[in-house]
């Protein structure tokens, strides 16, 4: 049996409503959020229920909120969730709490670069989160599949990890909140979720 990895990222927070960066620090998913990440568990139950599987989280409370409301959809035993750092989203650094258009004010042309995160003074390297997934995935049993909840940044860095990408190739990748990826056999999945819930 192939091993799969599912890569799911937490759902909408309210810093991510505000256009405000998080990095280490917190903010609790918005109902947009709660709403993301029951239709993920949803639609990943069907991929999973069959055989055994593990779920990892980041230690990060709007990765852990996700968590819970995944791993109930799932039925998966949220006191079986493996709480994991090495996990948790880059810092940082000077940036995090920063809303993105006042950081556009001060830097033009910010955003003309994928990877312009890593500008921020004192953030976390590209290289230590890189060797931070690595070691996680030497620790992780390879005979079940695995259900990832981290991080827009640290999930392009994992999946860019198992599939071989360059730096170039993982800046490209989008970080969805309402879809998760499916890696396999060197190969990629995005799975999209299409809520059923309508707000009127």
């Amino acid at each position: 049996m192939t091993r799969r990895i599912f890569v799911l990222r937490h759902g909408e927070t309210e810093f991510n409503a505000d256009k405000k960066l998080q990095g280490h620090c917190n903010s609790s998913l918005t109902s947009k959020g709660s709403d993301q990440a029951r239709c993920v568990g949803t639609t990943l139950k069907q991929y999973v229920e069959n055989r055994p599987f593990r779920v990892y989280s980041s230690t990060l409370g709007r990765a852990l909120q996700t968590s819970q409301i995944v791993c109930e959809a799932l039925n998966y035993s949220y006191e079986n969730l493996n709480k994991e750092p090495r996990l948790k989203e880059f810092s940082l650094g000077e940036w995090e709490q920063r809303t993105i258009p006042s950081l556009e004010q001060e830097i033009p042309n910010l955003l003309a670069q994928n990877d312009w995160y890593l500008q921020a003074p004192n953030c976390e390297t590209y290289e230590s989160v890189r060797e931070r997934l690595s070691s996680w995935l030497s620790d992780v049993a390879h005979d079940e599949d695995i259900v990832v909840v981290s991080h827009g940044l640290t999930g392009i860095v994992l999946r860019g990890l198992l599939l071989g990408m360059d730096y170039t190739q993982v800046w490209q990748q989008d970080l969805p909140q309402d879809a998760f990826f499916i890696i396999e056999d060197g190969r990629i999945t995005r799975v999209n979720c299409v809520d059923t819930v309508e707000v009127v």
